[in-house]
């Protein structure tokens, strides 16, 4: 193998795991905002859990954060959950960067 194959092995390695390591934050991100709307809804325990993992899988509908953003306002709006546009998206960066942290020191 040459080194240029090498390389591009490395390459193709790293851009692999990065890709993962950004899918396992965005579905931790996703979780944990799906119990904070869990819990404004009042949604507690298994149902809470349940619903976390419907705004994990809404994110598979379309790249970016569209989706999700959009099935947390549907849902609100629903329960008739006064929250912001921006105090929903604010949250959605503060959950990134705790989610962002708890992979990194999980290793």
């Amino acid at each position: 193998m040459s080194s240029f194959d090498k390389r591009e092995d490395t390459f193709e390695s790293k851009f692999i795991h990065d890709a993962e390591l950004q899918f396992k934050v965005a579905a931790r991100r996703n979780k944990l905002l799906g119990l904070w709307a869990a819990g404004l809804m009042g949604i507690e325990g298994a149902a809470a859990d349940e619903y976390a993992r419907t705004v994990v899988t809404a994110d598979l509908k379309e790249e970016g954060d569209n989706d999700v953003f959009a099935k947390i306002r549907a849902d609100f709006d629903a329960k008739g959950v006064e929250q912001s546009d921006h105090q929903i998206r604010r949250t959605m960066d503060e959950l990134l960067a705790k989610a962002k942290e708890e992979i990194r020191t999980q290793g």
